[in-house]
């Protein structure tokens, strides 16, 4: 599909490729990865035909087309967003405009009948050939893709010019996938979505028909996608058949086996050497000399690329908060005619590792600023705990640092003396080396202000972090500094992330925010997706309960309505159909043809057949409904023992219950499936037999 034949480019005496050969195949996912710097944006420029190489060629097919997403800088104005969106339809928007043509001049009354033929059999060919190009699911298509990537169908007839640049480059990606070209090539596509937009996308381009090639700093993403790597570094591309995940494995075996390599080199030079020069003078011994000189001479030193420190940094201490640490009261939040926050109460409690989820625009921010202190709620109020110490990460953070201080110093004024040793090994972590530590934080790129900004965070003592959107502009080295110390972090953290790997790791509760509440769930964010996923067909079901608790007796069919304990109660006492199968036997027939009493023997064996299903389905609901209702009870004695006082001043006691509490409660939703389940797949109760 494309080729790279012996491609080379530089700048300067720094070379980026040297001689590069390599093969991209129809349908591929590659993911392109390599050091900062290494030419990963440069290599996709020029596979969009926006660079030319230095030597070499790109051979390619000549019906593909490319489509290219750079990083940012792409805006969009005059016209409506559906019209922008539109615009990835070119010939279809002609062939859509020559049909109007066409049907105005067939409502011409003056149109004499040669004329009116000839445009009647144009509209025909017209009419077909938009059909066969899917021109009448053209506005369908343009609505799940900018409704995919989290764009409101009230939104669709705004002017492209009063969005954001974040989703701008929204756009510019609908625009793209709309357009469907045979290989796209996309530099850092979810860097301005979130998460519902982001999983969107992956399911979107697993199924893309064409090839694509991406670079991304989201792992996950990278692994749910790809799955080829392409690492470009040492001037070469080396291919990797497999995820992201299977990439970094190997690539480390392969460094690894490099190294040693070049350790054994280094040694047997150094031995030949040491020969050279303890017999350079010796008669006796110049044959082999010059020999060995010739041997050095043929070495073609092993190129290894320079193994990166793993800094691994932990927050400067800080005295511990009280139990409540931070809550939200009935609070209420409006801008102007639009409210966020109608009644909202949340509660924050020491430990917690919280990660706010929800579209853009559902109030994340909004809800972070109230939190902070930063932004005051209009009605409602804010409780702060004990000796809590806030650090509030805001999404603008980068824009707020002094752009007078070079980066060293900025990191200095921000930590405390004893933390002085540590601001080299930081900006290290954060790719500041070398005189870069002297640049003024003003000059810094958007990127590089942004690592900053996560690096003076880690120099503060807190107990209580808010972090809005920390990732963002982070590559996978600098995310993974941020995770450890985070990971290592003691205190309470809220965080919204764009990055499903840094959530995985980090969350044990998630809060989905939107439609003006923030709803509390227990687990990680993919135990979060799976309760979502189960919630959607439960709420076509006639079987709809809250999230995590019992189906209710409004919700629960007519056999199940009370509680499981009363139910079983209610099939014991009672003997008719509702309860225990009722007992059936045919009477005696004494007079019959054998050919019905044959009849009835079947009926009889069919009859006695459908009670025995029956009967094993109903011990099975009993038995999962006496599972949860012991569940449940123990769930009741270990938040009697978690409310004792003095619960939580003991870690090593309240740690097994806390984690046993959480399995209970995980168990008890796995159960209530399991009960919903058998409800649904309930055979039907046997009649009664006359």
């Amino acid at each position: 599909m494309l080729q790279l034949v012996g491609l080379t480019k530089a700048f300067g005496a720094r070379v980026l490729l040297d001689e590069v050969t390599w093969q991209l195949n129809a349908r591929d996912r590659v993911g392109l990865c390599g050091p900062n710097g290494a030419g990963k944006t440069t290599l996709l420029k020029m596979l969009g035909g926006l660079d030319e190489p230095d030597a070499g060629r790109l051979v390619t097919p000549a019906d593909l087309t490319i489509g290219y997403l750079p990083q940012d800088g792409l805006g969009h104005r005059g016209r409506t967003l559906v019209g922008e969106a539109r615009q990835a339809f070119g010939p279809l928007l002609a062939l859509e405009e020559e049909l109007h043509l066409l049907e105005e001049r067939l409502a011409d009354a003056s149109l004499d009948d040669t004329a009116h033929e000839a445009a009647l059999i144009r509209y025909s060919e017209a009419q077909d050939e938009f059909r066969a190009r899917d021109g009448y699911t053209m506005d369908l298509r343009v609505a799940t893709v900018l409704g995919g990537l989290g764009f409101d169908a009230a939104e669709f007839e705004s002017q492209t010019e009063t969005f954001s640049g974040g989703w701008q480059m929204r756009i510019a990606l609908a625009k793209l996938l709309l357009q469907r070209p045979g290989l796209l090539l996309l530099d850092e596509p979810t860097n301005h979505l979130d998460l519902d937009a982001r999983n969107w996308l992956e399911e979107y381009l697993s199924d893309y028909p064409g090839a694509v090639m991406l670079v991304s700093h989201d792992r996950y993403f990278l692994d749910a996608v790809v799955t080829r790597i392409a690492d470009l570094s040492l001037r070469t591309i080396t291919d990797y058949i497999g995820n992201y995940s299977y990439y970094l494995r190997e690539h480390e075996a392969r460094m690894e086996r490099l190294r040693q390599m070049k350790r054994d080199q280094d040694e047997e030079v150094a031995r030949v050497k040491a020969f050279v020069d303890r017999f350079r003078y010796q008669a006796t011994k110049a044959a082999q000399v010059q020999s060995r000189i010739k041997q050095l001479e043929k070495v073609v030193p092993i190129d290894v690329p320079p193994e990166r420190k793993r800094v691994h940094f932990t927050f400067p201490s800080c005295p511990r908060s009280g139990r409540m640490v931070l809550e939200l009261s009935h609070v209420r939040k409006a801008y102007g005619s639009k409210t966020i926050f109608s009644d909202l109460s949340l509660l924050l409690e020491r430990g917690d590792r919280v990660a706010l989820v929800g579209p853009n625009g559902a109030g994340k921010s909004t809800l972070m600023r109230m939190l902070s202190g930063v932004e005051a709620p209009d009605a409602g109020r804010r409780i702060e705990g004990h000796q809590v110490v806030t650090q509030y990460f805001a999404q603008d953070e980068a824009n707020r640092l002094d752009p007078t201080r070079t980066v060293h110093q900025t990191l200095a004024d921000a930590s405390s003396t004893h933390m002085a040793p540590a601001i080299r090994n930081i900006l290290g972590g954060f790719l500041f080396s070398g005189d870069d530590v002297h640049k003024k934080a003003g000059v810094l790129s958007g990127g590089e202000r942004t690592r900053l900004a996560v690096a003076r965070m880690l120099l503060r003592p807190a107990n209580l972090l808010l972090l809005d959107e920390p990732t963002n502009h982070l590559d996978l080295d600098s995310k993974d500094v941020l995770l450890d110390a985070l990971e290592d972090f003691g205190g309470t953290l809220l965080l919204v992330s764009h990055d499903r790997y840094f959530v995985d790791r980090l969350a044990t509760k998630i809060i989905a925010v939107g439609h003006g509440e923030a709803l509390v769930y227990p687990g990680t964010y993919e135990e979060f997706r799976w309760s979502q996923a189960q919630a959607e067909p439960a709420t076509a079901s006639p079987l709809v309960r809250p999230a995590g608790g019992p189906p209710s007796a409004a919700d629960a069919p007519p056999a199940a309505a009370a509680s499981p304990d009363s139910r079983r109660g209610d099939r014991d006492s009672r003997s008719g159909s509702a309860g225990r199968a009722p007992t059936t036997s045919a009477p005696a027939s004494t007079g019959a043809a054998p050919d019905d009493r044959d009849a009835r023997k079947r009926q009889d064996a069919e009859h006695r057949r459908v009670r025995r299903t029956w009967e094993a389905h109903q011990d099975r609901v009993t038995r999962v409904e006496a599972r949860i209702a012991e569940r449940e009870a123990e769930i009741r004695t270990l938040e009697a023992t978690m409310a004792d006082t003095g619960f939580y001043e003991d870690a090593v006691r309240s740690r097994p219950l806390l984690d046993r509490h959480q399995a209970v409660l995980w168990e008890i939703r796995d159960l209530m499936t399991e009960w919903e389940e058998l409800q649904a797949s309930a055979p039907p109760v046997p009649a009664t037999r006359s």
